[in-house]
């Protein structure tokens, strides 16, 4: 069986609050060995990745740029795409939910594109949309996801 791969989105810079629940949103992911994929860089991506990291996990990250050295260095498999904000497609295609944390407009983007396509989103203070399954903490987001994934499986 496939592992799993969440995908978290946020903002590259972002509060002291919404990092570190974005890096327990990242720690709770590895814990139930699923794959993380975000954007590579840094902030909501960053702490993301470093959160899976401190448990043994595995990280993919997406970056604009046509070359991988930019990458945080929690990334396990950067892939240089060259399509700037285009990559957020390829982000959300390849999760099979999201977790939305905080974010700006790029997360915006990433947010609309999974409602259109059906995939599931798990929000922590991030944009008022319909379709996203707003919650409190990083624990309840990590539950919703997987539970969106066993309705969808």
């Amino acid at each position: 069986m496939q592992k799993k791969i969440i995908g978290v989105i946020g903002a590259g810079s972002a509060d002291e609050k919404i990092l570190k629940t974005a890096e327990e949103v990242g720690k709770l992911i590895a814990e139930r060995d699923a794959i993380l994929i975000c954007g590579g860089l840094g902030g909501v991506m960053d702490a993301a990745a470093r959160g899976a990291k401190s448990k043994g996990g595995m990280t993919v990250g997406i970056l604009p740029q046509s070359h991988r050295g930019g990458a945080n260095p929690y990334i396990d498999v950067p892939i240089a795409t060259g399509f700037g904000e285009g990559r957020n497609v390829i982000i959300v295609r390849s999760a099979d939910a999201l977790i939305a944390i905080g974010g700006e407009y790029g997360t915006l983007s990433e947010i609309a594109l999974a409602l259109k396509i059906g995939k599931a989103v798990i929000g922590i203070n991030t944009w008022d949309i319909k379709g996203i399954i707003k919650v409190d903490n990083a624990e309840d987001a990590v539950n919703k996801v997987f539970e969106s994934l066993i309705l969808d499986f």
